[in-house]
């Protein structure tokens, strides 16, 4: 594979979850070894922040400026932990899954470094619970590091030593949010907590914690391998890096890359996903999961960056699109949506447990033809209830983008559903499946 594609390097059809023989003699954990021989814990975290790297969870805040928030040295607490999210839930998301299969050492070499940076003494991965064969592939990959003397005491023969463990998630989609990922490591139910304290400081049993997306601690090796110069490098905007973008819907090539940050919306459908379906026009996209705005056909030369559709309305979320082609009932796609994020909401505050089923009762109706205008004013009051800094959590918010954007572009297709007194796409055989 080509240097501009670190994290997929490793994945091809011929080497599938690589031993760790194999991920070595490509290079595998020099970056471990050039931290731990040539860097202070300090020198790690300040690499990671000059990178640039952004968060590849969804919310892409600086993760060197996210680590630099743990209290290190002299006076801090000796007990850190280092937290990975693969709890990966977010409808139309699938590029974790991914590099934890094909790549497991990656990953873990990963954690290793960012939990040199930042002191820690155990770690975690906070897997999705159907994630079966990633969790194994893990678990054995996590065996081979001990053998080779890369986790355990006295890595690599220095004095920083680290235990990491898999644990497999039995919680829903709100284990994603990092405060209820805690809870629910900890044996608790998965509730959001309240910030402040945020986990940096205040975390896992009461420790100072840094949790980071899969994705998000695949780059570490990379970063300090090569230098944040040759990161920063690879973007081909403000964003640095690469990033695994995904599409899904009808289109001819579903599928997930590897590209640079700022590869534009037109080139990862037409080219990467091979285009739309023969017969099917592309009419809508979310452009970074389930919990994010609509955009449209006019959006497609926008660069996928997160400054760049932020801009236009939405959020780049994850990167991974799912499509609505010109066939589908948009409204039964977001009721299923909807149906989703209320099921998975840990019922906690008011405008999350009751607006949520509330919404998918109204767009049920108006779907099946039972609905009034009257209910598309109650779906935007229900929009503002959820807005931010009226939920505990991110969750009731996030689930509302879909629909306020919906409520905005596809106002002519709600107006026909109650006008008709049916849906418009119920005989087609591409009307929204699951709705």
């Amino acid at each position: 594979m080509k240097a501009s594609t670190p994290l997929t390097k490793n994945i091809g059809p011929e080497n599938i979850a690589a031993t760790i023989e194999q991920y070595q003699a490509n290079g595998g954990y020099a970056g471990l070894k050039k931290a731990l021989s040539t860097m202070q814990p300090n020198d790690v975290v300040e690499t990671v922040q000059a990178a640039n790297l952004r968060g590849r969870g969804g919310a892409g805040f600086n993760t060197g400026l996210k680590w630099s928030f743990v209290p290190r040295g002299e006076g801090s607490p000796a007990t850190k932990y280092l937290v990975c999210n693969a709890d990966e839930m977010e409808p139309g998301t699938f590029k974790d899954r991914l590099l934890m299969e094909r790549d497991p050492h990656q990953l873990i070499e990963g954690m290793i470094i960012s939990a040199y940076g930042i002191e820690a003494v155990r770690a975690y991965i906070f897997i999705r619970g159907e994630y079966h064969l990633a969790a194994d592939r893990l678990e054995h990959a996590i065996e081979e590091a001990y053998e080779h003397g890369y986790l355990g005491h006295n890595i690599c023969g220095t004095k920083f030593s680290l235990d990491l463990y898999v644990h497999r998630s039995a919680g829903n989609y709100i284990c994603g949010e990092e405060t209820a990922l805690l809870n629910a490591l900890e044996g608790k139910r998965a509730n959001p907590r309240a910030k402040p304290p945020f986990p940096q400081v205040s975390g896992l049993w009461g420790k100072p914690t840094v949790v980071n997306n899969v994705e998000t601690l695949c780059n570490i090796s990379h970063i300090i391998a090569n230098g944040p110069e040759w990161y920063r490098g690879l973007g081909k905007g403000a964003d640095a890096g690469t990033k695994l973008f995904g599409v899904s819907g009808r289109v001819k090539n579903p599928g997930t890359w590897e590209l640079p940050m700022g590869t534009s919306i037109r080139e990862i459908i037409e080219l990467h996903a091979g285009g739309m379906q023969d017969g099917y026009k592309l009419k809508a996209f979310l452009p970074g999961g389930g919990s994010t705005d609509f955009l449209g056909p006019e959006h497609l030369d926008l660069p996928m960056d997160y400054d760049a559709i932020g801009k236009a309305g939405s959020r780049m979320g994850t990167g991974t699109m799912i499509i609505l082609d010109d066939k589908t009932c948009p409204i039964g796609m977001v009721r299923n949506l909807m149906r989703f994020f209320a099921k998975e909401s840990c019922g906690f505050c008011t405008p999350c447990r009751d607006g949520l089923p509330w919404v998918e009762k109204i767009l049920t109706d108006i779907e099946q033809g039972k609905g009034s205008v009257r209910e598309l004013d109650q779906l935007a009051q229900q929009v503002w209830n959820m807005r931010p800094g009226n939920t505990f959590c991110a969750l009731a918010p996030g689930a509302a983008e879909p629909l306020q954007s919906a409520l905005k572009m596809f106002r002519k297709e709600f107006l026909d559903h109650i006008e008709r007194g049916c849906c418009p796409y119920e005989a087609a055989e591409t009307r929204f499946v699951g709705a």
